[in-house]
């Protein structure tokens, strides 16, 4: 009863729309304030619409976006229907999926098809596409007929081509015009691109014949042809092509854009460097994702269930491999009941060789995923890992070999552990880059698969080359 009253309270107490500044948004280090937040949490509550919307116009998307990230659930959707047309509907794509589908679910189809048409074709796409296809479809029907088949031909690609993260707004001009009336069409136009970095010639039938990058079109006169200005090698891509492979050409020849070609030769888009950059986020957060046998659509605004579901799988081949390397124990059973000092030691050969595997594991699936590693240099590049592996080896045999005999006075014991350390050193850096490898000639994910079965060959080496030769050694049985 008296949480009831507080939010009355609340919704009835006058707004200071003053307080509502983008400039008090973040604190020193760039996090939304608390306070920032409860007094947004109050101006929705209290249905404040002019200071709302006044707050959402200034606000960048970015910002919008963390904003919507900070508030509760139900809040979320009331700004956005508070606010109407100020609302910057970009600012969903700059939050989790679930944060977004949520929203998109909450709205009515006139609201989302209306905010949706605010934005260039690449972020309308982005918002759209993590919905299922009756939902697009009662959107896309609230769309103007041109809107929405440019629209649906995106949405009809691949996920992660160069067709899904185009914008279909260019500036296409016929190769025989002049410099002077490129300017004046694009100066004339009221429905150009919101930021462009270079123009296209195509021919009457929309096929690729070139590009001119702006700064060469304005440093020209008037009456120069545009065919000399035109570079008929500029790099393009296809609609089909991997959006990773198109972030890495960007990457490699130095693009802030680049145009779009289908199957047939003909302009349908252009890819900038903000989609790029949008790109190797999303990759790296994959890659970062995976080696941890975490899936790559997972969010902090995953509920339990969600989460604990999609990572038991992977929980569950871990065990199973678990039990694998354990059953090695199993094999000197008798050998660890003579001598306790090998139970307590063997743990640490299995860590070291486990560490060593996931140093090299990380530089390998990285260079697999950039292309830096490939069968020109893949085996200088073994050889280099197998020879750190018996650097390190020898050096950790003595540090390693030296604490084993001062704790459990035991001097054949330094030589054994020594020379375990140094077998399951080398055989993590072989398993380490070599397993990805090998995934990656198969067409498996190296960065999904190798933890697990990198870590489960440097427990079942380091076990078996420890106790294997403690039993030679001391002559157990």
């Amino acid at each position: 009863m008296a949480e009831d009253i507080d939010v009355a309270t609340a919704a009835a107490r006058p707004v200071d729309g003053s307080a509502l500044d983008p400039a008090l948004m973040r604190d020193e280090e760039g996090h939304i304030r608390h306070e920032f937040v409860e007094e947004i949490t109050r101006a929705i509550k209290a249905a404040d619409r002019p200071s709302l919307s006044e707050f959402v116009a200034e606000l960048h998307e970015a910002d919008l976006g963390d904003l919507i990230g900070a508030l509760e659930p139900d809040d979320r959707v009331a700004l956005v229907e508070l606010t109407g047309t100020d609302f910057d509907f970009s600012a969903l794509n700059e939050v989790d999926e679930t944060v977004r589908e949520e929203i998109l679910e909450e709205l009515e189809p006139e609201t989302v098809a209306e905010g949706v048409r605010e934005l260039e074709s690449d972020d309308a796409v982005e918002l759209l596409e993590g919905l299922d296809e009756e939902d697009q479809e009662e959107i896309l029907e609230k769309l103007p007929p041109s809107e929405r088949d440019a629209l649906e031909r995106s949405l009809l690609y691949p996920e992660n081509s160069a067709g899904r993260r185009m914008q279909s707004e260019f500036i296409a001009v016929p190769p025989d015009w002049n410099v002077g009336q490129a300017i004046d069409y694009m100066r004339d136009t009221p429905d150009l691109p919101d930021r462009f970095y270079e123009i296209y010639a195509v021919d009457a039938n929309q096929h690729w014949q070139g590009a001119v990058s702006l700064d060469t079109l304005l440093r020209a006169r008037r009456p120069v042809p545009l065919a000399d200005l035109i570079e008929e090698d500029r790099r393009r891509v296809s609609v089909l092509d991997d959006q990773e492979e198109v972030a890495r050409m960007f990457g490699k020849y130095n693009l802030v854009a680049a145009p779009v070609v289908d199957t047939t030769n003909r302009l349908v888009g252009v890819i900038t460097i903000d989609d790029v950059v949008d790109v190797i986020e999303e990759e790296a957060d994959e890659d970062l994702k995976a080696l941890g046998g975490v899936t790559s659509d997972e969010e902090l605004s995953d509920s339990v269930w969600t989460i604990a579901r999609a990572r038991f799988n992977w929980l569950l081949v871990n065990l199973a491999t678990a039990f694998l390397a354990s059953s090695v124990l199993g094999l000197f059973e008798g050998q660890l009941e003579k001598m306790v000092a090998l139970a307590v030691l063997a743990p640490i050969v299995a860590s070291q060789g486990g560490n060593a595997a996931t140093q090299t594991m990380t530089v390998a699936v990285r260079a697999l995923a950039t292309r830096e590693l490939h069968s020109n240099n893949a085996l200088r590049v073994v050889l280099r890992e197998a020879m750190v592996g018996l650097v390190n080896g020898l050096a950790f045999a003595v540090i390693t070999g030296v604490a084993a005999v001062a704790w459990f006075k035991i001097p054949g014991l330094g030589v054994v552990i020594g020379l375990a350390i140094v077998v399951n050193l080398i055989a993590g850096a072989l398993g380490g880059i070599l397993i990805p490898m090998v995934l990656e000639r198969v067409r498996a994910d190296p960065a999904v698969a190798s933890g697990t079965f990198v870590t489960t060959i440097t427990d079942v080496v380091g076990f078996f080359s420890f106790l294997g030769i403690a039993t030679l050694w001391f002559g157990l049985k």
